[in-house]
């Protein structure tokens, strides 16, 4: 009998696009579906797995190890939250000490230490804060702890900006090992052309647009109840699109590298849909 193969996808994605509420809403759709998921906030802010808890957030590693010392068990870093879902919030250094990106070295580690890598897991999540693929926030693909990257964006200037940013990233790291990009998840901000213009900058990148996903304030009244769409609203329409979210990553099989665009080529792809055309009309440039 084949040994099942553990999934280990990071998500990256710009600052506030909406990247943790995606993966949280895409991995309780997995867990819905009857998945063994352990989700990894590797952002200091340590709001990665909060909605699954039903919390504001759980203590990170990083402030478990500085309260306690380094002997520690593994339910004291992890707690079981939507479905059975495994949640741990890496955490970040005190304020103006320290680099944010060693908290997620120091938790993939302490996780392998204690064991939380276990034969049953189907998939390990690995929500990363930034705009750009550097330092500690690149562990997961680095060290080839991720083989799947998936990349949120939107239709706006600065997502698609960062998106771009974020190849080059793993374009580098993909040349070293296995990494490979999965594809561009679209949270819609309901901008003009939005579908087509990710469609086109997802096959200037050399991968695809796997799925859109579009704007609805259930996901907004979700959160402030700290709950996923899913466990929220599980007939919604909404939590309809998670699931398929989820079908999308759980059957792809087209990884690639990628390959980034100049600044100059970037531009000229938001021209052709307008989007250059409005800032200057919105800021009177």
């Amino acid at each position: 009998m084949a040994q099942k193969q553990l999934r280990q996808i990071a998500i990256y994605g710009k600052g506030g696009i909406g990247k943790s509420t995606t993966t949280q809403n895409l991995t309780s759709a997995l867990a819905e579906a009857g998945n063994n998921v352990m989700v990894v906030g590797c952002d200091p802010k340590a709001d990665s797995t909060r909605l699954l808890l039903g919390c504001l957030h759980q203590k990170t590693v990083l402030d478990t190890l500085r309260e306690k010392g380094e002997n520690i068990s593994l339910d004291a870093i992890m707690k079981e939250g939507f479905k059975g879902t495994k949640c741990v919030e890496s955490g970040g250094p005190e304020p103006g000490v320290g680099c944010a990106g060693r908290g997620i070295i120091t938790s993939v580690g302490l996780l392998e230490q204690l064991g939380a890598y276990t034969d049953d897991l189907d998939y390990v999540f690995y929500d990363v804060l930034g705009d750009v693929v550097c330092g500690g926030f690149a562990m997961p693909i680095r060290e080839g702890k991720a083989k799947e990257i998936y990349i949120v964006a939107s239709g706006e200037m600065m997502a698609l900006y960062a998106a771009n940013n974020i190849a080059k990233g793993i374009q580098k790291y993909a040349l070293k090992g296995g990494v490979r990009l999965g594809g561009i998840i679209c949270n819609s901000r309901r901008v003009d052309r939005e579908e087509e213009l990710l469609r086109a900058f997802s096959k200037e990148l050399g991968t695809q647009l796997i799925y859109f996903v579009p704007r609805d304030n259930i996901v907004q009244h979700a959160e402030i109840r700290r709950k996923t769409v899913i466990e929220y609203n599980p007939e919604s329409i909404q939590a309809r699109e998670y699931r398929q979210l989820a079908k999308a990553i759980k059957e792809n099989t087209y990884f690639t590298i990628p390959t980034p665009m100049t600044q100059e080529r970037l531009e000229e792809i938001l021209l052709e849909y307008g989007l250059m055309d409005n800032l200057k009309d919105d800021y009177r440039i």
